[in-house]
Order: structure tokens, then sequence, then C-alpha cells
């Protein structure tokens, strides 16, 4: 039986944070320990877990980003394994249920994941074709974009303290750079079915927050290409997508005079020029 510790990074998110924890009490098959680490808020978030969940494991740190939150809450965990859930997102009754079924069924794999419903502004949307989940050997499908949704993600612990958990010089696309590392070294199992509900097109998404985001994407795709042991195809697969992205990145910094972007992606620029050319 999986040991399962639920974690939830949270920061200002009061309302959407005791939805999330309600959809975690609600499962069907009840998760091992709930988690909350409060990233500093001042809206009263630390308040109300205490007061309204009881239950809940509540962490408390000053204002250091996602990563460091979600880290933290590794860190603290009982369990064996660690079910992911942002504090603007919900699972779905039966989460934990299929994925203790799929586990059961389908051993052996670092991390078990599923597809999700879509809710952007109050509406429900279809994600695009290239968002579609997958699998297996997953590692070029994560080249291009994130792959796999924290909120759908449970990950054995043993991995993500192998891995040194989320990076926390990146304060966004963390996800993004984890799923790289792992998926570089372990197969993943995708549950071909919506288990949660990720909500969007709020003000305080990151990706709203940090413009010309392909910049910490394209620090993950060097690090893994620098750090990571892979095969002749997926480096090719990954080294071309860092150049893809590092010439987008790049030219959209010289358009709108981006000085610190140019400074700090030129160089790489120059290096994967001199060794292509060697």
């Amino acid at each position: 039986m999986m040991r399962i510790t639920a974690v939830i990074p949270s920061y200002n998110r009061r309302e959407p944070l005791a939805r999330a924890l309600r959809s975690v009490l609600a499962q069907t098959l009840p998760v091992a320990q709930v988690i909350v680490v409060d990233d500093g808020s001042s809206d009263a978030s630390a308040a109300m877990v205490a007061s309204d969940f009881p239950g809940v494991d509540l962490i408390r740190q000053a204002n250091r980003g996602v990563s460091a939150a979600r880290n933290l809450g590794i860190e603290a965990a009982r369990g064996d394994w660690i079910a992911l859930l942002d504090s603007d997102d919900c699972w779905l009754p039966h989460k934990i249920a299929r994925v203790h079924d799929a586990a059961a069924r389908h051993p052996g794999f670092a991390l078990y994941h599923s597809d999700e419903f879509w809710v952007r502004r109050g509406r429900r949307v279809n994600p695009h074709r290239k968002h579609r989940k997958h699998g297996g050997w997953i590692f070029r499908h994560c080249l291009p974009l994130c792959a796999i949704s924290p909120s759908a993600a449970v990950i054995r612990r043993e991995r993500l303290v192998e891995l040194g958990g989320f990076d926390e010089s990146l304060p966004a696309c963390e996800d993004y750079d984890l799923w790289l590392r792992l998926c570089s070294r372990y197969p993943v199992h995708y549950i071909d079915e919506p288990l949660i509900t990720k909500y969007g097109g709020h003000a305080d998404q990151l990706s709203a927050r940090y413009p010309a985001m392909d910049r910490f994407r394209v620090r993950a795709l060097a690090r893994v290409l620098d750090e990571s042991a892979l095969g002749a195809d997926d480096a090719r697969a990954a080294r071309e997508t860092l150049e893809r992205k590092l010439g987008i990145l790049l030219a959209g910094a010289r358009k709108h005079g981006n000085d610190d972007i140019l400074a700090e992606f030129e160089p790489m620029r120059a290096r994967l020029a001199a060794a292509a050319a060697s």
C-alpha cells in the first residue's frame, strides 16, 4: 500500500487553498498526511488552515518561492510517495484511489500522473493538442513544454530526494526542470483519465508575473545536458530544443532591449556554436 503525503504550497491564496484542501479531504481513499506550506502569506491563509482544517500539518516559512515551499513539505513528509497539489487546483474525489489502483497494476514507476480538466477565468476549456499527456520514457515529450502537471503527479519520495528536489534558483518553470531531470532517468505511468481540475487565468500565476519564461526553460535544458547521462538521441533532441528556444529568447531580448537576458544567454549561444564547430 502506498503511503502518500499531499504537499500543497501556498502564497496569498486563502480561498483557493480552502477549495484545494476540501478536494483532498473528500478523497474516496484518503492520503496518509496532508501538508500545507504557507510561503509567507499576508492574507490570513495560515490562520484559516489552522482553524478550519485542524488535521492538516501546517508549516510556515518566510516568502522563498514555490520550489522552496515544496521542498520543505517533501522534507517533512512521512509518506514514501508525494502527491503534489498547487493551491489553485483541485483533485477529483477518486484521484488517490485511481493512483493506488494504477500502482498495483503497473508497479515500479517513479511517478504516476493523469489527464486533467482545465478551467480558465471560470469557464471550462479544452487543452491544445500539444498538451496531450504521455507515459513511459517521455523525456522528449518534456522538451517543448511542461509535460506533467504538478497537481497530477504522485512521485516516489526517494526519487525526489535523489534528484535534489525542485530547483530553488528558478522562480518559474521549476516543474519543467524537475520533469526533465526525472524523465531522463526513469519512465512514468500515465492514467488516461482526468483526475484533477486546473484553474488558470488569474493575475498571480507565475506565467503572468515573469515575462520571457523561456529563459528558465533554457537554464533547465542546459542543466540537463550538463548533468544527465543522456543517450545520443535524447541528447541531440535536447540540444536542438535548447538552440531553438535560445534563439527565440535572444531575438526577443534584442527587440525589447533586455540587456540582462542578452548578457546571460549570448555567451551560452557562443559556447553552443563553438561546440558544434569543433
